[in-house]
């Protein structure tokens, strides 16, 4: 019954900036980890953040210092804020749900995801 929609994703030029948003229904959104991944074209999907119900946040050593992870218990929303953007950053970026709100991992089905394109 979890529902993710993921927007904000679009065209930027090199070292510009994006945010982009998942809204997620169906679940106690305030008691769940939540996490961001990535996919590009040809590539396995990569995870890229995560947050927990405490709000303890992970990155992957790829874009710590350039991305940040935020949620919003009150819009059932979680950010991913990309600063510093790279050409390699381009994908298409999905978010998902864990049962635990203290360990994210990616628990259920995923949405259509939102695409990045960074220009040289």
């Amino acid at each position: 019954q979890v529902q993710l929609v993921e927007s904000g994703g679009g065209l930027v030029q090199a070292g510009g900036s994006l945010r982009l948003s998942c809204a997620v229904s169906g679940s106690i959104f305030s008691l769940s980890a939540m996490g961001w991944h990535r996919q590009a074209p040809g590539k396995q999907r990569e995870l890229v953040a995560s947050i927990s119900s405490g709000e303890t946040t992970e990155y992957e050593d790829f874009v710590k210092g350039r991305f940040t992870v935020a949620r919003d218990n009150a819009k059932n929303t979680v950010y991913l804020q990309k600063n510093s953007l790279k050409p390699v950053d381009t994908a298409v970026y999905e978010c998902n749900q864990g049962r635990s709100g203290h360990r994210y991992s990616q628990d259920y089905d995923w949405g259509q995801g939102t695409k990045v394109a960074v220009a040289a």
